[in-house]
């Protein structure tokens, strides 16, 4: 994912809601979404090139999304798959050290927290109290305008009570630079929603889990020229959480 916001903890009827845009090369192969025949209860894309995921569920109460870390000088070639780290996660297994991936950030879910893992600049696995959050391409702690942007809108869904994905999803849609001022090559200037031929927003995905455990999971897929390709929405429940 480039873009998410994350609400945990943070109102009455929902324990979880999860909104964000995956950005990728649009000629790099990916299964919607689906639940995993070959791993019980996880629901996620997949990433046919690494065979990992940029974010899912599972069934046993977790949920993971990761984000690329932009450094100058970008991602190394035959490091260990961060996809690869988030079904790792999801699935409750060791994985291969974070230090030697390339730079990311990660929310995690697990047993009733949420937790932030980076390995950039430094590894950290840093718990999160109840609210929002968001995460793009940079520092957590300095948030990209498209993530403040996002974590706004995400605040408005929750007030507004109305539970329907659909309003995220249109947002998420949105590609309008937070700052139009702002030069070009400035994460300012980069929108939740990037149509680009050669890369850009593949996928639009939301997640809710209510209090009583029901959720779901709704991904939105686009071409290269930014056209609705199909969407699929997965119900699945987790254990009551008060």
């Amino acid at each position: 994912m480039c873009v998410t916001a994350l609400a945990w903890d943070a109102h009455p009827d929902w324990l979880l809601v999860c909104a964000g845009n995956r950005d990728e090369f649009h000629d790099r192969l990916a299964a919607p979404l689906a639940r995993w025949p070959d791993e019980p209860g996880l629901i996620a894309g997949r990433d046919l090139t690494g065979g990992g995921t940029w974010l899912g569920v599972s069934e046993a109460g977790r949920f993971a999304v990761v984000t690329n870390y932009r450094t100058p000088e970008g991602a190394q070639p035959g490091r260990p798959s961060r996809g690869k780290l988030v079904t790792d996660v999801l699935c409750g297994r060791e994985s291969e050290p974070v230090a030697t991936m390339n730079p990311f950030n990660l929310f995690l879910v697990d047993r009733g927290r949420v937790s932030l893992l980076t390995n950039y600049p430094a590894q950290e696995d840093r718990p999160l109290p109840p609210g929002l959050h968001g995460l793009s391409n940079g520092g957590f702690d300095a948030p990209w305008a498209k993530t403040r942007r996002l974590i706004a809108a995400l605040d408005r869904w929750l007030a507004s009570g109305t539970g329907d994905p659909a309003t995220l999803l249109t947002t998420l849609r949105d590609e309008t630079p937070p700052a139009p001022d702002a030069p070009a090559d400035s994460p300012d200037a980069i929108p939740l929603f990037i149509r680009n031929a050669v890369y850009g927003t593949r996928c639009s995905t939301v997640v809710a889990v209510g209090r009583d455990g029901t959720g779901k999971i709704v991904e939105r897929r686009f071409d290269a020229e930014g056209a609705v390709t199909g969407e699929t929405a997965i119900g699945f429940r987790w254990e009551a959480r008060g």
